[in-house]
């Protein structure tokens, strides 16, 4: 071809130009996207899997157990070959194709570890459990009054109104328990005990004066109000099916919610199948330029470019794609001037459980599957230190008689059979920890400096362990929940440590940790790296602590604060 006949788009900078680039389309991914979106930022999401599309794209959101061919079981060929993800509660038949497979993206255990991942629009937000906890004062104080990791930049003073601000939009319910270590918030109205349960409760709250029971607050619209209606959701059917995808936008997700309000306002470009290799940094101007990016299939490589850039790829590939991001300023990873890039991962503790059978209410029953259980907020060095372990746990427990009756595990055919398991049988109660661990320098992720994955980026390694002090805290919970139980009049009760490899729990948190002091943190108070301030991190790499309460409800309100901090700078000209 002549020379003189080439076509040369000369504005494919401008094209590939944005205000903002969002990293990842999950919880926080979604919510960064929404708040510059209607600040009128022309706003590029970035998202290495699949397009997803609300309503459209959930292919076993309404089949019945028999419409699959093992009966909602994976199929005993693939359970073998993804020994990690084929841990996952969530992880079946109907919810398969959510998942990231263990071959598709290996990574290397330094120490046994289970990442869960989903690569998809909206990540994990259509599998996550949507349990909503505020974190209080004394989460955000306790580094510096207890003497781990570093002082958060933040108090809960400041995050109230931002945890308010998405609370409403996403659409929250519980009580209003007036919980001083568990804060109130913006609530529709809360799910039910059933009868066990308010028996447990009762129990409990005369036993003891410093535990409290109550439902769980989760991201589900008991009555949606009208800021739900917009969005197009509605009332949520109890119906326990929701790693499926809803059709009812009965929870939240970033496909029925933020990613949707987003492109509305016609601000929004979506990307699928874009797999980030780096940040890019203009030496220059001294600040991040934009994002390299690897199509998912063809492999082919594009530069996109924006002003301000948050990294919202879920916690490990936040770290993962900050420790590639190499230039002659950053040659151990951007903003990684202190060489602590990657460090003080932690986790949450879900190793203790304790069963039991109840005697009792024989009439008793209860309607629908309800997306939540009775929770009790942590008891244990909340206020002062009273133990000889750091933090504590939240307590979580559910009684039901579905599971433990005669009928459900009857023998035979035929008529005898159907009667069976057609009677509840006796009541059983199921309770579980979620344990605070303590962020370690010892546990962190890093590059492998020879293998890598099949988009050319080097494999992370993740060297992540248990501590004297959760081994501690795990002995508390045991001997804590069974008295519990047996107080409440519980039998055959059962405590069991089942040892599982951090990871499981999927509240994975740090290694690019907020803090005051540049020298002992990556972020400011903002979200902004310390030495790069056009780059924000508000997904589970930011967290300094983990605290005891579920994280994804933090995550949003960090990120829906740190966005409108963006713009506000960026109307400033200060980034």
């Amino acid at each position: 071809m002549p020379t003189d006949s080439l076509l040369v788009n000369t504005r494919a900078k401008d094209q590939n130009t944005y205000d903002a680039i969002v990293i990842g389309s999950g919880i926080s991914g979604g919510w960064a996207a929404k708040e510059l979106c209607e600040q009128g930022l022309r706003t590029l999401v970035l998202e290495r899997g699949r397009d997803v599309k609300h309503l459209k794209d959930y292919p076993t959101a309404l089949k019945n157990p028999w419409d699959f061919r093992h009966r909602g079981r994976v199929s005993l060929a693939l359970q073998k070959e993804n020994p990690v993800v084929g841990k996952c509660y969530a992880f079946g038949e109907a919810t398969e194709h959510f998942f990231v497979k263990d071959k598709e993206h290996p990574y290397i255990q330094e120490k046994p570890y289970d990442w869960i991942r989903g690569y998809q629009v909206g990540g994990k937000s259509l599998l996550w459990a949507r349990q909503t906890q505020r974190w209080s004062r004394y989460e955000f104080e306790a580094p510096a009054r207890d003497g781990f990791a570093v002082d958060w930049p933040v108090r809960y003073e400041e995050m109230a109104p931002w945890y308010s601000h998405v609370e409403k939009f996403a659409g929250i319910s519980g009580n209003k328990d007036g919980i001083d270590n568990l804060p109130d918030g913006e609530f529709l109205p809360p799910w039910e005990l059933n009868c066990v349960e308010k028996h447990i409760q009762e129990k409990i709250g005369q036993q003891y004066k410093d535990r409290q029971v109550i439902i769980g607050r989760c991201a589900h619209l008991t009555k949606p109000n009208e800021i739900h209606l917009q969005q197009g959701r509605g009332q949520c059917q109890a119906r326990s099916l929701c790693e499926r995808g809803c059709p009812f936008g009965g929870y939240f997700s970033s496909n029925s919610s933020t990613l949707p309000w987003a492109a509305r306002t016609g601000k929004l470009t979506m990307k699928p199948d874009s797999v980030v290799h780096s940040i890019l940094y203009d030496e220059k101007k001294g600040r991040a330029s934009g994002v390299l990016v690897i199509d998912a299939h063809t492999g082919l490589t594009t530069t996109y470019y924006a002003r301000i850039i948050f990294l919202n790829a879920a916690c490990l590939n936040s770290n993962l794609i900050l420790q590639n991001s190499i230039s002659g300023r950053f040659p151990n990873g951007l903003g990684n001037d202190n060489g602590l890039l990657g460090r003080y991962i932690a986790f949450h503790n879900y190793r203790g459980s304790v069963s039991a059978s109840f005697e009792g209410y024989p009439d008793g029953y209860y309607y629908g599957r309800r997306p939540t259980a009775a929770f009790m907020p942590s008891f244990r060095n909340v206020f002062r230190q009273d133990t000889d372990f750091l933090r504590g746990y939240m307590v979580d427990f559910t009684a039901s008689r579905a599971g433990w009756g005669q009928g459900n595990y009857a023998e035979g055919v035929g008529a005898a059979f159907k009667n069976a398991i057609s009677e509840p049988g006796e009541w059983g109660v199921f309770m579980g920890m979620q344990g605070e661990t303590i962020p370690k320098y010892e546990n962190h992720v890093r590059l492998s400096s020879d293998l890598k994955d099949p988009w050319g980026i080097p494999q992370l390694i993740v060297s992540v362990g248990y501590d004297d002090n959760d081994e501690k805290l795990i002995k508390d919970f045991l001997v804590q929940g069974a008295e519990m139980l047996d107080k409440a009049g519980c039998k055959n009760i059962a405590a069991v440590d089942n040892h599982q490899a951090p990871g499981l729990d999927i509240h994975e948190m740090g290694g690019v940790r907020m803090g005051n002091d540049p020298k002992t943190s990556l972020l400011n108070k903002w979200n902004q790296l310390h030495a790069c301030p056009n780059v924000f991190v508000t997904d589970g790499a930011c967290m300094t602590s983990v605290g005891n309460q579920n994280p994804s409800l933090t995550f949003m309100a960090f990120t829906a604060r740190a966005a409108n901090h963006a713009v506000d700078e960026l109307k400033k000209t200060n980034l």
